[in-house]
């Protein structure tokens, strides 16, 4: 008896594990985040795109620098290191029997059940949808990642070439992160250190609330999650 309650206990484990189980990629193409665009969730604001200098634009209209237009990915859209064991990022995001509607801003806490990073946590905010992006699957935006199926991106904006690298999977050695303009060398050299050179490691994933100073980066927070700041704090006449 002890022993199918242990096994009915096993098995009920595994299956919450794999309902929560998703598998990571990444990439840096450089172009507008899809959640960029009005009207694909609702949010406060679409995410901040910027100009080829790394200068947020104001036009959420603005084509895509993919698509011959001035907006692109923003350089501060790179991971960022809380502490040895937390970071923060950006991430296309497909999720199986959900939509833009539900994902685009949101916030998802990574845990990592595999290779170096194991038991390491990344929180990403949802920027982007890609095609070729499977369900239950996160695209991590890390500058030198790889620009993927759009390589016009980053030469539109960098001029070049071949975005650094592989074109799937980037640059191969932190030596090589010196070749990426300064703005997105930071964020090349993340998965080399923090990251500690991890290739697709799986994770387990659950939706969280954005932390403020991921959103922040973004400008981007879903609707639902915005909190009216206190009459306190907001701005008055004699503090202006």
């Amino acid at each position: 008896m002890l022993a199918t309650i242990s096994l009915l206990i096993a098995s009920y484990a595994l299956s919450a594990q794999a309902a929560n189980a998703g598998v990571t990629t990444r990439y840096w193409d450089c172009c507008k985040t899809s959640c960029a665009w009005n009207g694909k969730a609702t949010v406060t604001h679409a995410v901040t795109t910027c100009d080829k200098s790394n200068n947020p634009l104001s036009d959420v209209n603005a084509t895509s620098g993919c698509d011959g237009g001035p907006a692109f990915a923003c350089a501060d859209n790179a991971p960022i290191v809380i502490s040895d064991t937390l970071a923060y990022g950006f991430a296309a995001v497909n999720l199986s029997g959900q939509s833009e509607a539900d994902w685009c801003c949101s916030c998802y806490k990574l845990t990592f059940t595999s290779g170096p990073v194991i038991g390491q946590t990344l929180i990403v905010q949802a920027s982007n949808t890609g095609g070729d992006v499977g369900g239950a699957q996160f695209d991590l935006m890390i500058p030198g990642g790889g620009v993927g199926a759009f390589p016009a991106g980053c030469q539109s904006q960098y001029g070049s070439l071949t975005g650094w690298g592989a074109q799937y999977g980037g640059v191969s050695s932190r030596d090589q992160c010196s070749n990426l303009p300064a703005a997105l060398q930071a964020g090349c050299q993340f998965r080399f250190d923090w990251f500690k050179g991890a290739d697709n490691p799986n994770v387990n994933w659950e939706k969280v609330t954005c932390p403020a100073s991921l959103a922040a980066r973004s400008g981007c927070i879903r609707t639902a999650e915005y909190v009216e700041p206190s009459p306190r704090f907001r701005s008055s006449p004699e503090h202006d």
